[in-house]
């Protein structure tokens, strides 16, 4: 028998209403007019960030916040003193001698999704009432044993926190070998580019550019189709949900995916490859002269921390940054030979593979883990009940 089937033998359950087990106390008003740049403590609002910082609290570390409005239900564990805006719920057991604080917690995180839907969205901002989350039933192990109630609710509440304590530590050593891949990607790149005392020639005698364009928005198409691309756009690195379409674009603006795109505004210096597709005038494609410079390492080059601040430098002048052509054609660039640009792509292209591995490898292993935690979670939150009972 496993230690979940020990831990939930023969358990009798009574599912309570929140309002039987616990309270919810609304915050205390604060404005963006009190708020402090050197402030002690955050400010807990409606979102799921902080507000601010002022130099009071009215709030305990170790305490459960719910949003009122704005990111209503939005549940978190606030582990730090704290002041509660008039927006956010603070919900407390009535008697924390009998009913856990933090397994009154995991329970509300079991109900997050649940929450979000009760949440009042014809209102603006959308919004929770108190009521609606203390009609919520939540299931108390031995009723008739407060003593060993409790000692069941810690024994859940340790192996979730146990859970919550391995993905946090598997997100920080991942996301320590992402960071130290980089810095040693970085090291080899300047040392392999611009440490080896090459020949320095202007950007003029190894490539051309075309100039994107710009597609006025009744000629932008929502679905792609036959003789239509993908518009690129500055919206578009900035990860956004809306595709445009463009149809029959001239031949100079469309680009595929081993070609360089230089963002020359908006983004400046931001350098683009893989993308197939019609692309903005805040973007100009590279052409190479590849009997001199070999394209992935042009892209090498002008993808590196050295270039960008180049870049940023010659496009430097004006209140919005813009990289004009000509600025860009004076740029010097370390070539080699194509033997050796070939050689040195191979070498950075294997530091790239092992830096996108781990990156791409990162939230596949959180997910896999939340998973395993939520399965725990959803398990030791589920007693034996009879019909008439609500599920958790």
């Amino acid at each position: 028998m496993s230690f979940l089937d020990k831990l939930l033998e023969g358990v009798e359950v009574e599912w309570k209403t929140l309002g039987e087990v616990a309270e919810i106390i609304r915050g205390v008003r604060v404005t963006k007019k009190d708020l402090l740049s050197d402030g002690k403590y955050p400010v807990v609002s409606g979102g799921t960030g902080y507000m601010g910082y002022v130099n009071e609290y009215n709030r305990d570390k170790n305490s459960i916040t719910i949003a009122q409005y704005g990111t209503a239900g939005y549940v978190k564990w606030q582990t730090e003193k704290f002041w509660a805006n008039d927006v956010a719920f603070t919900i407390f057991p009535i008697d924390e001698n009998i009913f856990s604080k933090k397994y009154l917690y995991y329970f509300l995180m079991n109900k997050q999704e649940y929450l979000y839907s009760i949440s009042n969205k014809t209102a603006v901002p959308f919004s929770i009432s108190k009521e609606a989350i203390l009609k919520l039933q939540i299931p108390i192990p031995c009723p008739d044993n407060p003593k060993k109630s409790l000692e069941i609710q810690q024994k859940i509440v340790g192996i979730l926190d146990t859970f919550t304590e391995l993905t946090a530590e598997l997100t920080a050593e991942l996301t320590a070998e992402l960071t130290a891949r980089k810095t040693q990607y970085s090291y080899y790149e300047t040392k392999l580019l611009f440490d080896n005392n090459f020949e320095m020639i202007p950007l003029s005698q190894l490539c051309t550019v075309n100039q994107g364009l710009q597609i006025p928005i009744n000629e932008r198409k929502t679905e792609n189709g036959e003789n239509r691309y993908f518009y690129i756009t500055v919206q578009f690195l900035k990860g956004s949900d809306v595709n445009y379409y463009i149809e029959s674009p001239l031949q100079s603006v469309i680009c595929y995916e081993d070609d360089i795109l230089v963002t020359r505004t908006g983004s400046t210096g931001k350098i683009i490859t893989g993308v197939k597709g019609c692309f903005h005038n805040n973007f100009f494609k590279v052409n190479c002269f590849e009997n001199i410079i070999n394209k992935r390492y042009m892209y090498c080059v002008l993808n590196s921390k050295v270039m960008f601040e180049k870049l940023l430098h010659a496009a430097s002048g004006g209140t919005v940054p813009d990289l004009p052509h000509n600025k860009f054609y004076k740029i010097t660039i370390p070539v080699p030979s194509l033997e050796e640009q070939a050689s040195i792509v191979s070498i950075l292209d294997k530091f790239d593979v092992l830096t996108t591995s781990i990156r791409e490898g990162l939230p596949k292993e959180i997910e896999l883990r939340q998973k395993q935690y939520e399965y725990y979670r959803d398990l030791l939150l589920t007693f034996p009940k009879e019909e008439k009972n609500v599920t958790v």
